[in-house]
């Protein structure tokens, strides 16, 4: 019982990435017959009525993935004003997806400093990026680009038409010099009086 939590909590950690059955076995040092026993009873769990996720198959890989006869629901919250707002979070991923298309999660991971995963995962889901292929970096990740809807939504004719952010770096670059100075002279006027 112990493990089917413990890959229940797997599973969700690692999202649509998923986990193959040897990634099961590897962590839960168990057997092939036993991995497959476990991934059996808890997709078995999620089959109840009162359940809202399954589990999948998809590309070799075991995912937790909500139950499609549930899709009005999501679509309704997505599609509602109040949920349909850009965190912070969400608007600076975007802008870098933007101004880097055609970027891979990783790539926009290592600009933020932080995972993006979710970020992603909600921006697809709110139709402002797409999957665009797949790169030829190890692994062959996936590569991401805007969409129309992103267009539209900051009322942009292409891509082309976003701020240029070389006078955006150069403004801050010529306020951080002024404040340098400014510093440097408060710090020379302390030492001569």
């Amino acid at each position: 019982m112990k493990n089917k939590a413990i890959l229940e909590g797997l599973l969700f950690v690692v999202g649509e990435d998923g986990l193959s059955l040897e990634q099961i076995m590897d962590v839960l040092d168990i057997t092939n017959e036993e991995a497959k026993e476990l991934i059996k009873d808890l997709k078995v769990s999620y089959e109840a009525e009162d359940r809202g996720l399954r589990i999948d198959f998809l590309g070799n890989k075991f995912k937790l993935t909500t139950k499609y006869e549930h899709r009005e629901y999501y679509q309704k919250l997505l599609l509602n004003p109040e949920t349909n707002t850009l965190s912070q979070a969400a608007l600076e991923t975007l802008a870098i997806i933007a101004y880097n298309e055609p970027i891979t999660r990783v790539q926009v991971d290592t600009i933020r400093g932080v995972g993006s995963r979710e970020l992603i995962r909600k921006l697809i889901a709110k139709g402002f990026i797409k999957e665009t292929g797949r790169s030829d970096l190890p692994g062959r990740p996936i590569l991401y680009e805007t969409t129309s809807m992103f267009l539209d939504y900051f009322g942009l004719a292409t891509i082309e038409d976003l701020p240029d952010m070389r006078e955006f770096l150069e403004d801050n670059i010529k306020e951080e010099d002024e404040e340098k100075d400014l510093y440097k002279s408060k710090y020379v006027e302390i030492i001569n009086s």
